[in-house]
């Protein structure tokens, strides 16, 4: 990358498409400034003459230039998209970013590599299933990238699932680097990036954090990965924005399905209803959405009774009561008086724990619902 490459992304006017179709036109970011008028109007179609004038009079050169010195100072590579080293998936998408900035490895932005993408308000559910998912999908495919957005919730939940089994993970924020938003997560930002891992952006120091590349930040997201898994979602939310930029960039858009009366599964379950997304269970459904051969001669099964339960967090006396229910099934709390050796109260209290970690739903009547 040069520093015309930096100075088309702060020519005033120019968004990404427009980026893409002067590169397309000229060949490079430097014979875009060579051009003149005429080859700009008639050659690139440029009819808007502030654009126009803004190139020629080169007057963004200053502001690529500090930004090629603050990008040295603080160890970010400036990525352009004429460059070799710039992700394979990302250049094809239509409006690419020209130009991206990274800390880390950038061979991590070249492995194949799925998305994983779902509410900031993830259930017990979401965390443990999207864990082993991503867990079953290393097993298959160690050299796999796991791309998220940093965010609480689910994005957290599948960086840190990726560094707890070894594989890569990229994180696409929506700031200038090297600081992330929010600034809590500047921990897990550390440990990706010392675990080989990336961190990306599209956003220069010299823009405001109003917050606004957000939604921008999501085509990211997609245009980096061979397909997208939306873990859980609402109706509404970010993710479904990344899957809807998924569908267009003609990715693979998966879906983990959930409890049709869970708030957090309606966007999922509606994704896969419609037919948009694939309905994904474990890693080996994902491998063989995306055309992933494995060595696996079994298909991976994800018994929720034996897996989900037995991974929570929970105290000794919880799990006595915990398997003295089957997931999905709706007890009476005299009932479980009687499966169990605890006075009412004990068993009062237990319910309690375990609401709080989303095990069990206390239900109208005394009764309660196993959740996992």
């Amino acid at each position: 990358m040069n520093i015309y490459d930096l100075a088309l992304l702060f020519t005033h006017g120019i968004g990404p498409k427009t980026a893409a179709h002067l590169i397309d036109t000229f060949g490079s970011a430097e014979r875009i400034f060579s051009a003149n008028e005429v080859e700009l109007h008639q050659r690139a179609s440029i009819v808007n003459t502030d654009i126009v004038e803004a190139i020629i009079s080169k007057s963004a050169l200053r502001k690529a230039e500090q930004e090629l010195n603050y990008c040295e100072k603080h160890h970010i590579y400036a990525v352009a998209a004429t460059d070799s080293i710039y992700p394979a998936l990302l250049r094809e998408i239509p409006d690419r970013p020209h130009v991206i900035f990274v800390q880390g490895s950038l061979e991590a932005l070249s492995k194949p590599s799925v998305a994983f993408v779902g509410t900031r308000n993830i259930s017990t559910y979401g965390q443990v299933a999207g864990r082993k998912i991503i867990e079953q999908l290393h097993d298959l495919r160690p050299e796999a990238a796991i791309v998220s957005g940093l965010a609480f919730g689910n994005d957290e939940n599948a960086h840190k699932a990726a560094l707890e089994v070894g594989a890569t993970t990229v994180a696409v924020i929506a700031n200038a680097l090297p600081e992330v938003q929010p600034s809590s997560q500047s921990p897990l930002a550390k440990r990706i990036i010392e675990a080989q891992g990336a961190i990306v952006t599209e956003v220069s120091s010299q823009h405001k954090n109003t917050g606004r590349f957000f939604p921008s930040r999501n085509r990211i997201i997609a245009g980096l990965s061979s397909g997208t898994v939306v873990v859980e979602s609402p109706y509404e939310g970010g993710s479904l924005i990344t899957a809807e930029y998924a569908l267009d960039y003609e990715r693979v858009l998966m879906a983990m399905p959930g409890r049709i009366f869970d708030k957090n599964s309606f966007g999922t379950n509606l994704l896969i209803k419609q037919n948009k997304a694939a309905m994904v269970c474990s890693g080996s459904d994902i491998a063989y959405q995306l055309g992933w051969e494995t060595s696996a001669t079994e298909e991976q099964t994800f018994a929720p009774t034996e897996q989900l339960g037995e991974t929570l967090n929970v105290t000794p006396d919880e799990r006595v009561l915990l398997d003295a229910m089957q997931v999905g099934e709706v007890v009476d709390y005299e009932t479980l008086f009687g499966r169990t050796s605890f006075t009412p109260q004990r068993v009062m209290a237990l319910l309690t724990g375990l609401e709080l970690c989303d095990a069990v739903r206390l239900l109208p009547g005394r009764k309660c619902e196993r959740l996992l």
